[in-house]
Protein backbone atom coordinates (compact mmCIF):
# COMPACT_ATOMS: atom_id res chain seq x y z
CA UNK A 1 0.00 0.00 0.00
CA UNK A 2 3.38 2.32 0.67
CA UNK A 3 4.31 1.79 -3.00
CA UNK A 4 1.77 3.24 -5.18
CA UNK A 5 3.31 4.46 -8.55
CA UNK A 6 2.43 1.43 -10.59
CA UNK A 7 -1.44 2.12 -9.75
CA UNK A 8 -3.62 3.95 -12.28
CA UNK A 9 -4.51 7.48 -10.82
CA UNK A 10 -7.57 7.18 -9.31
CA UNK A 11 -6.34 4.14 -7.34
CA UNK A 12 -3.56 5.58 -5.94
CA UNK A 13 -5.67 9.03 -5.10
CA UNK A 14 -7.87 6.21 -3.09
CA UNK A 15 -5.29 4.00 -1.10
CA UNK A 16 -3.51 7.17 -0.04
CA UNK A 17 -5.96 8.89 1.35
CA UNK A 18 -5.96 8.95 5.14
CA UNK A 19 -9.34 7.66 5.71
CA UNK A 20 -8.96 4.73 3.62
CA UNK A 21 -5.40 3.90 4.49
CA UNK A 22 -6.38 4.30 8.18
CA UNK A 23 -8.87 1.70 7.85
CA UNK A 24 -7.03 -0.71 5.39
CA UNK A 25 -4.40 -0.90 8.41
CA UNK A 26 -7.07 -1.02 10.98
CA UNK A 27 -8.46 -4.06 8.97
CA UNK A 28 -5.12 -5.51 8.96
CA UNK A 29 -4.51 -5.41 12.62
CA UNK A 30 -7.54 -7.05 13.32
CA UNK A 31 -7.30 -9.56 10.46
CA UNK A 32 -3.95 -10.81 10.55
CA UNK A 33 -3.85 -12.96 13.46
CA UNK A 34 -7.12 -14.25 12.54
CA UNK A 35 -6.48 -15.41 8.61
CA UNK A 36 -3.52 -16.86 6.87
CA UNK A 37 -1.46 -15.74 4.10
CA UNK A 38 -1.39 -18.86 1.23
CA UNK A 39 -1.91 -18.86 -2.11
CA UNK A 40 -5.12 -21.27 -1.73
CA UNK A 41 -7.13 -19.05 1.03
CA UNK A 42 -10.44 -18.46 -1.09
CA UNK A 43 -11.96 -14.58 -0.65
CA UNK A 44 -15.53 -13.67 -1.50
CA UNK A 45 -15.60 -9.51 -1.44
CA UNK A 46 -19.25 -8.37 -1.73
CA UNK A 47 -20.07 -5.15 -2.68
CA UNK A 48 -16.54 -4.69 -4.05
CA UNK A 49 -16.96 -1.63 -5.99
CA UNK A 50 -14.15 -0.71 -8.22
CA UNK A 51 -11.74 -3.48 -6.54
CA UNK A 52 -10.17 -0.72 -4.35
CA UNK A 53 -9.57 -3.43 -1.33
CA UNK A 54 -9.05 -6.14 -3.56
CA UNK A 55 -5.07 -5.46 -4.17
CA UNK A 56 -4.59 -5.39 -0.17
CA UNK A 57 -7.19 -8.31 0.42
CA UNK A 58 -4.97 -10.33 -1.76
CA UNK A 59 -2.35 -10.62 0.75
CA UNK A 60 -4.28 -13.39 2.33
CA UNK A 61 -5.10 -15.57 -0.85
CA UNK A 62 -7.18 -15.45 -4.15
CA UNK A 63 -9.61 -12.82 -4.17
CA UNK A 64 -13.08 -12.79 -5.84
CA UNK A 65 -15.56 -10.01 -5.94
CA UNK A 66 -19.24 -9.33 -6.30
CA UNK A 67 -20.62 -5.87 -7.44
CA UNK A 68 -23.79 -4.76 -8.49
CA UNK A 69 -23.01 -1.56 -10.11
CA UNK A 70 -21.95 -2.44 -13.91
CA UNK A 71 -19.54 0.73 -13.71
CA UNK A 72 -17.13 -0.03 -10.84
CA UNK A 73 -17.78 -3.43 -12.19
CA UNK A 74 -15.98 -2.42 -15.62
CA UNK A 75 -12.91 -0.79 -13.98
CA UNK A 76 -12.29 -3.62 -11.40
CA UNK A 77 -11.47 -5.52 -15.14
CA UNK A 78 -9.50 -3.14 -16.29
CA UNK A 79 -7.51 -2.82 -13.21
CA UNK A 80 -7.64 -7.05 -14.10
CA UNK A 81 -9.69 -8.35 -10.72
CA UNK A 82 -11.28 -10.98 -10.78
CA UNK A 83 -14.55 -9.43 -10.23
CA UNK A 84 -18.51 -10.58 -11.27
CA UNK A 85 -21.74 -8.15 -11.38
CA UNK A 86 -24.09 -9.30 -8.96
CA UNK A 87 -26.60 -8.53 -6.67
CA UNK A 88 -25.93 -9.57 -3.32
CA UNK A 89 -29.32 -9.18 -1.83
CA UNK A 90 -30.08 -11.94 -3.67
CA UNK A 91 -28.78 -15.60 -2.98
CA UNK A 92 -24.86 -15.42 -4.39
CA UNK A 93 -24.06 -17.40 -7.50
CA UNK A 94 -21.43 -20.21 -5.53
CA UNK A 95 -22.01 -23.40 -3.75
CA UNK A 96 -22.19 -24.03 0.23
CA UNK A 97 -19.07 -24.15 1.66
CA UNK A 98 -17.10 -22.21 -0.87
CA UNK A 99 -14.65 -19.87 0.65
CA UNK A 100 -12.52 -19.41 3.37
CA UNK A 101 -13.48 -15.63 4.65
CA UNK A 102 -16.21 -12.97 3.14
CA UNK A 103 -15.98 -9.64 3.70
CA UNK A 104 -18.32 -6.74 3.15
CA UNK A 105 -16.59 -3.68 3.73
CA UNK A 106 -18.74 -0.59 3.92
CA UNK A 107 -21.78 -2.49 2.41
CA UNK A 108 -24.40 -3.66 4.22
CA UNK A 109 -25.54 -0.37 5.24
CA UNK A 110 -26.50 0.15 1.87
CA UNK A 111 -28.99 -2.85 2.11
CA UNK A 112 -32.62 -3.10 3.33
CA UNK A 113 -32.36 -6.64 4.67
CA UNK A 114 -28.78 -6.83 5.54
CA UNK A 115 -29.73 -9.87 7.51
CA UNK A 116 -29.75 -11.79 4.21
CA UNK A 117 -26.45 -10.48 3.11
CA UNK A 118 -24.97 -11.98 6.60
CA UNK A 119 -27.03 -14.88 5.91
CA UNK A 120 -26.17 -15.78 2.43
CA UNK A 121 -22.87 -15.56 3.50
CA UNK A 122 -22.79 -18.04 6.12
CA UNK A 123 -23.94 -20.19 4.14
CA UNK A 124 -21.21 -19.42 1.45
CA UNK A 125 -18.08 -19.69 4.12
CA UNK A 126 -16.70 -23.43 4.89
CA UNK A 127 -16.69 -24.46 8.69
CA UNK A 128 -14.59 -21.91 10.60
CA UNK A 129 -14.22 -19.53 7.89
CA UNK A 130 -14.77 -16.07 8.58
CA UNK A 131 -17.15 -13.53 8.14
CA UNK A 132 -15.42 -9.62 8.14
CA UNK A 133 -17.62 -6.17 7.81
CA UNK A 134 -16.88 -2.90 8.57
CA UNK A 135 -19.76 -0.52 8.83
CA UNK A 136 -20.25 3.53 9.61
CA UNK A 137 -21.38 3.82 13.33
CA UNK A 138 -24.06 5.60 15.53
CA UNK A 139 -27.35 6.70 14.08
CA UNK A 140 -27.07 10.23 15.54
CA UNK A 141 -23.85 10.87 12.85
CA UNK A 142 -26.10 10.69 10.20
CA UNK A 143 -25.20 13.65 7.22
CA UNK A 144 -25.60 14.49 3.89
CA UNK A 145 -22.47 12.03 3.15
CA UNK A 146 -24.58 9.45 4.52
CA UNK A 147 -27.82 10.29 2.16
CA UNK A 148 -25.25 10.84 -0.97
CA UNK A 149 -23.62 7.40 0.09
CA UNK A 150 -26.99 6.14 -0.24
CA UNK A 151 -26.95 4.47 3.49
CA UNK A 152 -29.90 3.09 5.10
CA UNK A 153 -28.75 3.07 8.53
CA UNK A 154 -25.56 2.96 11.07
CA UNK A 155 -24.44 0.22 13.49
CA UNK A 156 -23.72 0.31 16.85
CA UNK A 157 -21.51 -2.54 17.96
CA UNK A 158 -24.67 -4.27 20.26
CA UNK A 159 -26.95 -4.49 17.18
CA UNK A 160 -23.96 -5.52 14.60
CA UNK A 161 -23.38 -8.54 17.36
CA UNK A 162 -26.90 -9.25 17.69
CA UNK A 163 -26.79 -9.77 14.12
CA UNK A 164 -23.63 -11.69 13.60
CA UNK A 165 -25.23 -13.69 16.44
CA UNK A 166 -28.84 -14.26 14.89
CA UNK A 167 -27.57 -15.66 11.49
CA UNK A 168 -25.21 -17.90 12.89
CA UNK A 169 -21.96 -16.38 13.46
CA UNK A 170 -19.23 -16.83 16.93
CA UNK A 171 -18.50 -13.36 17.02
CA UNK A 172 -14.70 -13.30 17.16
CA UNK A 173 -14.00 -9.51 17.52
CA UNK A 174 -16.17 -5.81 17.46
CA UNK A 175 -14.08 -2.63 17.38
CA UNK A 176 -14.58 0.80 17.02
CA UNK A 177 -12.41 2.66 14.38
CA UNK A 178 -11.18 6.55 14.12
CA UNK A 179 -11.21 6.41 17.80
CA UNK A 180 -8.73 9.11 18.05
CA UNK A 181 -10.37 11.76 15.83
CA UNK A 182 -13.71 10.86 17.34
CA UNK A 183 -14.45 13.48 19.35
CA UNK A 184 -13.06 16.09 16.56
CA UNK A 185 -15.25 14.05 13.63
CA UNK A 186 -18.63 13.95 15.46
CA UNK A 187 -18.31 17.52 16.29
CA UNK A 188 -17.81 18.23 12.71
CA UNK A 189 -20.48 16.17 11.56
CA UNK A 190 -22.80 17.16 13.69
CA UNK A 191 -22.28 21.29 12.83
CA UNK A 192 -22.44 20.32 9.19
CA UNK A 193 -25.63 18.91 10.02
CA UNK A 194 -26.71 22.74 11.16
CA UNK A 195 -25.74 24.35 8.39
CA UNK A 196 -26.26 24.49 4.48
CA UNK A 197 -22.88 24.02 3.08
CA UNK A 198 -23.61 20.30 1.49
CA UNK A 199 -20.92 19.63 -0.30
CA UNK A 200 -21.81 17.60 -3.72
CA UNK A 201 -18.64 14.76 -3.58
CA UNK A 202 -19.15 13.10 -6.98
CA UNK A 203 -21.00 9.59 -6.50
CA UNK A 204 -22.10 6.67 -8.68
CA UNK A 205 -25.33 6.99 -6.82
CA UNK A 206 -26.18 10.42 -8.41
CA UNK A 207 -24.23 10.53 -11.30
CA UNK A 208 -23.87 8.48 -14.34
CA UNK A 209 -20.51 9.56 -15.28
CA UNK A 210 -18.80 8.16 -12.04
CA UNK A 211 -18.25 4.73 -10.89
CA UNK A 212 -17.24 5.58 -7.24
CA UNK A 213 -18.34 7.89 -4.51
CA UNK A 214 -15.54 10.56 -4.14
CA UNK A 215 -13.12 10.95 -0.61
CA UNK A 216 -13.96 14.08 1.10
CA UNK A 217 -10.60 16.42 -0.11
CA UNK A 218 -8.29 17.13 2.61
CA UNK A 219 -4.85 19.23 2.20
CA UNK A 220 -1.61 17.03 1.76
CA UNK A 221 -0.33 18.48 6.01
CA UNK A 222 -4.00 16.86 7.40
CA UNK A 223 -3.67 13.95 4.95
CA UNK A 224 0.02 13.28 6.57
CA UNK A 225 -1.29 13.68 10.20
CA UNK A 226 -4.39 11.47 9.89
CA UNK A 227 -2.35 8.79 8.23
CA UNK A 228 -0.13 8.96 11.21
CA UNK A 229 -2.79 9.03 13.73
CA UNK A 230 -4.68 6.02 12.06
CA UNK A 231 -0.91 4.37 12.00
CA UNK A 232 -1.10 4.64 15.74
CA UNK A 233 -5.11 3.26 16.18
CA UNK A 234 -4.33 0.47 14.27
CA UNK A 235 -0.84 -0.74 16.70
CA UNK A 236 -3.11 -0.20 19.77
CA UNK A 237 -6.23 -2.17 17.89
CA UNK A 238 -4.02 -5.27 17.98
CA UNK A 239 -4.28 -5.55 21.19
CA UNK A 240 -7.42 -3.98 22.14
CA UNK A 241 -11.22 -3.12 21.41
CA UNK A 242 -11.55 0.53 20.62
CA UNK A 243 -14.76 1.36 22.52
CA UNK A 244 -15.80 4.56 20.38
CA UNK A 245 -15.37 5.52 16.47
CA UNK A 246 -16.95 6.67 13.64
CA UNK A 247 -17.34 3.41 11.94
CA UNK A 248 -16.84 -0.33 12.91
CA UNK A 249 -14.93 -3.76 12.06
CA UNK A 250 -16.35 -6.84 12.87
CA UNK A 251 -15.68 -10.56 12.51
CA UNK A 252 -17.94 -13.32 13.20
CA UNK A 253 -16.53 -17.19 12.63
CA UNK A 254 -18.96 -19.92 10.84
CA UNK A 255 -18.60 -22.94 13.43
CA UNK A 256 -16.97 -25.84 12.53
Amino acid sequence: MDNLTHLDEDLQKVLSHWWFASRTRALNAVLEPLLPQKPDFSLLDVGCGAGNMILDLSRYGRVKGLEIDPRPVKKARERGFDVEQFDATQPMPFADNTFDAVTTLDVIEHTRDDLAVLADSYRLLKPGGHMVITVPAFMWLWTHNDDLNAHVRRYTAAELRQKLTQTGFNVVRITYNNFFIFPLAATLLLLRRTTDAKKELASHHVSQDEYQVEMEPASPLVNSVLTQVGKIEAGLMRAVNLPVGTSLIAVGQKPG
